[in-house]
C-alpha cells in the first residue's frame, strides 16, 4: 500500500473541500494517509495568526484529529542534512520547512503530495498532485 504525506498546501485544499482533492482523499485508504508534525505546525500557526477564524479553527482541529501525524525522529534529521547539502551542492534551494517535510516523506518511504512542484528538485523523492487530473 502506498503511503502518502500530505504537504500544507494539499492540507488547505482538503479543508476547502477542492472537490479534485477530496475525491482523491476519500479513494486512498486511511491508513495511507499522514502528515508530517511540520505540516501540524503551519496549520497551528496559521489559526494562531487569524484567532476570530473560528469555523476555520473548527476544520483544521477536525482534520487533525483524523490525520496520523508522524513525529520528527534522528533518522529524518539525518536525511534532512543530506538533502540539503545535495541541494546546496548543485545550487539548489528549497523552503526551509519545505525540505523538512520533504525529509520526512523520504524517511517514511511517502509518496509527497503536493502542488508545490518545487520539491521536484529532489530527484529520489516521489511527488504527485492530487489538484490534477
Amino acid at each position: 500500500m502506498t503511503r502518502y504525506l500530505l504537504d500544507t498546501n494539499i492540507v488547505g485544499y482538503c479543508i476547502r473541500q477542492e472537490p479534485m482533492v477530496l475525491a482523491n482523499l476519500v479513494a486512498a485508504p486511511a491508513s495511507s494517509l499522514h502528515i508530517s508534525v511540520i505540516t501540524e505546525a503551519e496549520l497551528l500557526f496559521g489559526l494562531a495568526k487569524r484567532p476570530e477564524a473560528r469555523k476555520l479553527r473548527r476544520l483544521v482541529h477536525e482534520f487533525l484529529r483524523r490525520m496520523t501525524i508522524l513525529p520528527w525522529e534522528r533518522t529524518t534529521a539525518q536525511m534532512y542534512g543530506d538533502i540539503r547539502a545535495e541541494l546546496s551542492a548543485e545550487g539548489k534551494t528549497l523552503a526551509p520547512l519545505d525540505l523538512l517535510i520533504a525529509a520526512q516523506a523520504l524517511t517514511t518511504e511517502a509518496t509527497l503530495v503536493t502542488r508545490d512542484n518545487a520539491f521536484r528538485q529532489i530527484t529520489s523523492l516521489t511527488v504527485i498532485d492530487w489538484t490534477q487530473s
